[in-house]
Formats: C-alpha cells, sequence, structure tokens
C-alpha cells in the first residue's frame, strides 16, 4: 500500500439553468486531499473553508468515500490521518461535497493499488452524493452531461468553449442541498417541461458548436430556479442586472446560493453589479472570476 496520497479536484457548478440534475463545469478553485495509513485509528486536519464547521470523525465525508472504496475492493479500510485543505465554500452551490467524495475516492483508489476505472470511481461517488451533475466534474474535467439508468452512469464530456469565464457570486450564508430540494414541486407542467428540454438541448448545442451568443436563451430555467428564488435574497435581481452588464447568461450554481454568470472573457463589469446587487439585498458576497477547466480530480 503506498504511504500517502495527495488528490486535488475542482469545484464545479451544477445544472447551468436548464440542465437540472444532468449537467455541470468544472471550476478552477479546488480542494485539496491528503490520505496517508497509519497502524489504527482516524486522525482528520482540516484548512481552510469550513474548517470549524465539517466533522472530523468517522462521520466525515472524506472518510466515508475512503471507507466504501475498500469496502467495495473488498479489503479492510486502514488506519488513516486525512489532511484537508479547503478552497470550495461549503454549502454553497460550489461543489464542495462532491470534491470530498471524489477525492476521498481516488486517493484510496490509489492507496489500494488502483483496482477500480474512472468509470467505477463515477459510480461510487454518484452512489454517495445522490446524482452524478456535480462529481462526473469534479473526477472527470470539462463539461459533463450524464444520464443514470439502471444503476449505471452515462456521460459525455464537452470541451469549453475558448474565451469562456465565469463570475461567481457567493453570498455569505449557506443552503443545503436538501433544504433546496424541499421548495421543488413533485411534477411540473408539459409547458414547463418542454420550455426547459428545448433549451437544455440549445445550450448542449450552443457549448458544442462555440455559440456564445445563444447562451443567454439557452440558459433559461423553470424548473427549479423560480421555485429556490425564495431561499436566495436578490437573486432575481442578480441575475436580471448581471444579464444587462453583459453577462452571457447568469444562473443559480447548483443548489444555490452562489449565483454564476457566464462571460466572454474576465468581465469586471459584471462582477461589480453582482456584488452590488446582492448588496441591496442586504446580503454580503464574496466574487470570485473563475476559469473552467478539462481537468478534474488529479493526484500530485
Amino acid at each position: 500500500m503506498n504511504n500517502s496520497v495527495k488528490v486535488t479536484v475542482p469545484a464545479t457548478t451544477a445544472n447551468m439553468g436548464p440542465g437540472f440534475d444532468c449537467l455541470g463545469m468544472a471550476l478552477k478553485l479546488y480542494n485539496q486531499v491528503e490520505i496517508s495509513p497509519t497502524d489504527g485509528g482516524l486522525a482528520i486536519e482540516i484548512q481552510g473553508e469550513g474548517a470549524g464547521d465539517i466533522r472530523k470523525d468517522e462521520g466525515n465525508i472524506v472518510f466515508k468515500a475512503v471507507e466504501r472504496l475498500f469496502q467495495e475492493a473488498g479489503r479492510p479500510c486502514p488506519g488513516l490521518v486525512i489532511k484537508l485543505t479547503n478552497h470550495i465554500p461549503a454549502a454553497r452551490g460550489l461543489g464542495s461535497s462532491a470534491s470530498a467524495i471524489v477525492g476521498g475516492l481516488v486517493a484510496a483508489n490509489r492507496l489500494a493499488g488502483d483496482p477500480f476505472t474512472p468509470e467505477k470511481l463515477l459510480a461510487l461517488a454518484t452512489e454517495l452524493e445522490g446524482h452524478p451533475d456535480n462529481v462526473a466534474p469534479a473526477l472527470l474535467g470539462g463539461i459533463i452531461i450524464s444520464v443514470v439508468q439502471e444503476g449505471k452512469v452515462h456521460w459525455l464530456k464537452i470541451t469549453p468553449p475558448d474565451g469562456l469565464s465565469t463570475v461567481v457570486a457567493v453570498p455569505d450564508f449557506k443552503l443545503s442541498t436538501r433544504a433546496a430540494r424541499e421548495v421543488l414541486p413533485k411534477t411540473v407542467s408539459l409547458q414547463d417541461a418542454v420550455f426547459n428540454l428545448s433549451r437544455s438541448a440549445l445550450l448542449v448545442g450552443a457549448l458544442c458548436g462555440k455559440r456564445l451568443d445563444l447562451l443567454q436563451v439557452a440558459g433559461e430555467d423553470l424548473l427549479h430556479q423560480p421555485y429556490r428564488s425564495q431561499l436566495v435574497p436578490g437573486m432575481t435581481e442578480v441575475i436580471s442586472n448581471a444579464r444587462r452588464a453583459g453577462a452571457l447568461n447568469v444562473t443559480l450554481s447548483g443548489a444555490g446560493p452562489a449565483v454564476i454568470a457566464l462571460t466572454d472573457g474576465p468581465n469586471p463589469q459584471v462582477a461589480q453589479v453582482m456584488e452590488n446587487s446582492f448588496a441591496a439585498a442586504g446580503v454580503k458576497c464574496l466574487v470570485k472570476v473563475l476559469e473552467p477547466t478539462v481537468a478534474g480530480a488529479e493526484i500530485i
């Protein structure tokens, strides 16, 4: 067994508007997972985002991922020292839990001698997370379309168009995925379903065809954002104002509360408008300009 493994995992933004639970993109903001086997016991050290809140016992999500991989490999989980260095804000819609799961699985797979393929790791990550929209780009990089059928994840990777950049406004409050899902309706109208189907198809086509001019129409959504707007003060104004400031598309990032704008190159004006719009709603936020990345989780 290897002595120590260190893995970097990118942040992710899921849904990208209409692609609910099936579309995600990796971003150049990283968490680092370092795992070392010991003679016994579990020790977890955390630096950075969430250091005071994340569990340091067997309920830690990275440990759960490591434990699951060794279980799948039919081997006992060794004692571990887990060191986490987090730059991805927790519970903000940027895939912090996905990065933890993927980091734990990739590191454990290397510790165990690489018994599993990326496809198997994706299946395990999806099992642990519940859906692949964040874990797929966290593991594989790029923009990933993913579909789960009978327990198998079918996926397709798209290279982000040249020049595509993002501005992410991260509010200073957390929003759990569970809470964000509880406000969604159990059924939707045929009209709303067709609205999202057409936008999702156009969005994928626009990304593949490098048609940035289509992203604003293609990024519209009626399945989740209208319902989640009640949980994010100022969200509607942030989206509309950022679009007027020149953003190609503006959506809730994952379950939120972060809002992400797609831009043609860095756009300071969009960043300022998003910050000001949240401030007008009484919400402090941190604004980050993040580039997409084609690289997923990497062992360093």
